[in-house]
Parts: C-alpha cells; sequence; structure tokens
C-alpha cells in the first residue's frame, strides 16, 4: 500500500507538471491556430484578410518568446536543480554629458526618459538570445510539448472513451487511462534536455558576457587601485611626512642651539627622538594596512586568528587545514575578512563572531558570521558591494543572509587551482 501510495503520489505531480509544459510550450502554436481561424473567418479568399492574421502571428510570437523561455528556464531550475543562465544583454548606465545630453551607449538623447526608452529596444532588438528564444519557441511544441502533452491527452480519451456506450469505445477509455498514468511521472521530463540544449547561451555569447564582465572586473580593480593609492598619500603625506618635516626642522633647531643654549638643544632632540619613534610606527602600520607582514610570513590562516585576537570582538576562527594561495588571493580575503569584522563591530554592535575556512572541490570557502542586529544588504555605493566586486576579480562569490534582528552570516567563494 505504501508503494502504491507513493506512485500515485509521482502520477499526481507528473500530471500537473505535465500539463504545465504542455500549456506553456503550446503558447505560440495557440497563437497561430487563432491567427489561421481568424483569417479563415474573415475569408480564406480575400488575400487582405489574412494581413490582421500575419500581424497577428509575428507579433503574438515575439512578445511570447521571451516569457515562455524565461518560464520555461523557471520550471527546470525548480523541478530539477538545473540552472540554465538567461544570457540576455544588460543594459548599460545611462550618463549625462557636459552638454546636457544623455548618453545611453547608443545615441545622444535631451532627456534621460527618452535614452532609457532607446537603449532598451536597441538592446532588446541587437540581442541574439531573441533568436535563440524563437528558435526554441518552434523546437518546444514539437519535442517537450507533444511528450508533455500525453498524459492529458489520454485522460481526454479515457473520458470520451468510458463516457460512451459499446465494449470498443471502454477498451479505448481504458487505454487511454492507462497510458495516461504510466507517462504521467516521464513526460514532463522531456522538457529538462530540450531547454539545457537550446536554451542554453551560445559560445559566442558566454564569450560576449565574459568580456563584458572582464572589462568591468578591469574597471573596478583599476578604481579600487586608484584609491588605494590615494589613501597611501594621504597618509604619507598626513602623518609620517608631517613628523619627519618637523623632525629636520627640530634637528636644525638643536644644530644652532647646541653651543648657546645646551639644554634647549638636549629638549629639541628628545622631542625628535619622540617624533622618529611616532614616525616610525606610523611607517609600521602603514605597510601592514598595505601587507600585513604576518600574512607573507605565516600565511592566511594564521593572519586571520592574529586578525581575531586584535578585534574587539570575541571572535572564534576554524580552519583544520593547510592552504597554499596566490599572494593576491591571501591579501583579497584577508582585508574581505577584516572589513567583515570592522562592519559587525561598527554597525551591527556585534560582541561576537565565528570565521570559519573551508574548502571544496573547486576552492576556498570562508563564512563569516556574527550576532549582531543584521538587515545588512548589497547597495550600489555600500562597502560590501565593493566587496564582491573586489572578489569577483578572482571569479570569487559573496553571498550575505542577514535577516532583521540577526545573526548575519557571508558566505566568500574563491576558486583556486593551488588548493
Amino acid at each position: 500500500m505504501r508503494q502504491l501510495g507513493s506512485w500515485l503520489a509521482c502520477v499526481r505531480v507528473g500530471f500537473v507538471r505535465a500539463c504545465v509544459v504542455a500549456v506553456i510550450s503550446m503558447l505560440v502554436p495557440a497563437v497561430w491556430a487563432a491567427a489561421v481561424a481568424l483569417g479563415i473567418w474573415w475569408g480564406a479568399g480575400n488575400p487582405w484578410s489574412w494581413v490582421a492574421p500575419v500581424v497577428l502571428v509575428c507579433g503574438g510570437t515575439l512578445a511570447l518568446s521571451r516569457p515562455v523561455c524565461r518560464m520555461v528556464r523557471f520550471l527546470v531550475a525548480r523541478w530539477t536543480a538545473t540552472v540554465i543562465p538567461a544570457g540576455y544583454r544588460q543594459a548599460g548606465p545611462v550618463t549625462r554629458m557636459s552638454t546636457g545630453y544623455w548618453w545611453n551607449g547608443f545615441s545622444y538623447e535631451r532627456t534621460r526618459r527618452d535614452a532609457l526608452l532607446d537603449q532598451k529596444w536597441r538592446v532588446r532588438w541587437s540581442d541574439p538570445a531573441n533568436w535563440r528564444d524563437l528558435r526554441f519557441t518552434a523546437i518546444a511544441p514539437l519535442t517537450a510539448g507533444v511528450v508533455a502533452s500525453l498524459p492529458p491527452a489520454g485522460v481526454a480519451v479515457a473520458v470520451l472513451g468510458l463516457g460512451q456506450p459499446g465494449p470498443a469505445t471502454r477498451v479505448v477509455g481504458a487505454l487511454g487511462l492507462v497510458v495516461a498514468g504510466a507517462s504521467a511521472p516521464y513526460a514532463w521530463r522531456c522538457v529538462e534536455p530540450v531547454a539545457v540544449r537550446f536554451l542554453r547561451p551560445s559560445p559566442a555569447m558566454a564569450l560576449a558576457d565574459r568580456v563584458d564582465e572582464l572589462t568591468a572586473q578591469r574597471a573596478d580593480a583599476t578604481v579600487a587601485q586608484a584609491a588605494e593609492i590615494r589613501r597611501i598619500e594621504r597618509d604619507l603625506h598626513d602623518g609620517a611626512q608631517a613628523r619627519l618635516v618637523g623632525l629636520g626642522l627640530s634637528l636644525a633647531t638643536a644644530e644652532k642651539l647646541m653651543e648657546t643654549d645646551p639644554d634647549q638643544a638636549r629638549t629639541l632632540m628628545r622631542e625628535a627622538r619622540a617624533g622618529a619613534t611616532a614616525s616610525l610606527t606610523e611607517l609600521r602600520e602603514l605597510v601592514q594596512g598595505i601587507n600585513p607582514p604576518v600574512l607573507n610570513d605565516r600565511g592566511l590562516i594564521d593572519a586571520v586568528r592574529a586578525l581575531a585576537l586584535d578585534s574587539p570582538l570575541e571572535a572564534a576562527v576554524s580552519a583544520d587545514l593547510q592552504l597554499s594561495l596566490d599572494p593576491p588571493i591571501e591579501s583579497a580575503l584577508y582585508f574581505a575578512i577584516a572589513e567583515l569584522l570592522t562592519n559587525a563591530v561598527k554597525h551591527a554592535r556585534a560582541t561576537r563572531a565565528r570565521i570559519s575556512i573551508t574548502q571544496d572541490d573547486t576552492g576556498i570557502v570562508i563564512d563569516v558570521e556574527d550576532n549582531g542586529r543584521g538587515g545588512a544588504g548589497l547597495r550600489a555605493d555600500g562597502g560590501l558591494a565593493g566587496l564582491r566586486r573586489r572578489l569577483a576579480v578572482f571569479d570569487g562569490t559573496l553571498e550575505i543572509t542577514s535577516p532583521e534582528g540577526g545573526p548575519t552570516r557571508v558566505r566568500m567563494m574563491v576558486p583556486c587551482e593551488s588548493l
């Protein structure tokens, strides 16, 4: 009985999914059929009566192709956990020029609304994914649509056959019921291979997306590098440089006062020595902010443990592995963890944090969790968005889970072949 109940549940779920796949796959053919019926109703012998049906076919196919493909991707991802990248072209930013016109990547427009509208249609019509979607809407009804129609067609035959008198019709109805029950658990599954084969981005589209992604990453890296250089220059100018200039003036004054006022000269020498010590401390802190020595000497894990000891949080580090990472990746991960701990103290008002460093088959995985008030999210100009862009330079990802009230958990994943 348990196996029978499981099989009936599988049949029920499969039948519903097959009906959904059949309906979605047949949306565009339904428009075609409606257009043909309209042309026949207006008069099949009159050529002008087919103008409206042709317009209906073209417009309906173009309007439904992208929504149908998006629904198929969503269903495949939900039912089979197979994610099919959309591969659609993304519109770039719209910028206002010094002349007052708006540049959308294609043309100049007088208003931002006109620039966005023009950009939308240009990107839409120049996207090669349109041809891919149109091809899928023509192939899907003949493949996944036909197979997925077997269970509902079997049920329809069973209803018509069993409702009519006579043994022959009842046999046909019983066969229809058997076909519906036997095919329901499997008929909908054909949508996955068809969608993977015909909806995934072509190599040219994937290459174009990768070029755009690398271009954006290069721009982000350039901006981050320029900001870091400005920070170093500012710290040197406001800190160590000013102290060294004062040190030079104190030594020059002490040299002049050595014979006339030795006590004052000795006082200036003591102040100069204190200034030299302070300058050396600031330079060491500046160097540590650029690349911590412990990171070079002991590696990422020991550097993170030292960072946790210096943090005002009660931070625990768990890492039962030995890492051998490239220095740029180590530096990026170290400063990412440091920024997350700083955010936990400054914004989340956390008191405890947990840092977990593990590895999987593809790379390194770092989880940073705190007991703060939560509510953290990605904003276009926020620090977490900048952190995600810096990790993206290494094909890394950043995921945030931060409900209101906490806790906040940030997962960073970076592929590393050197592990």
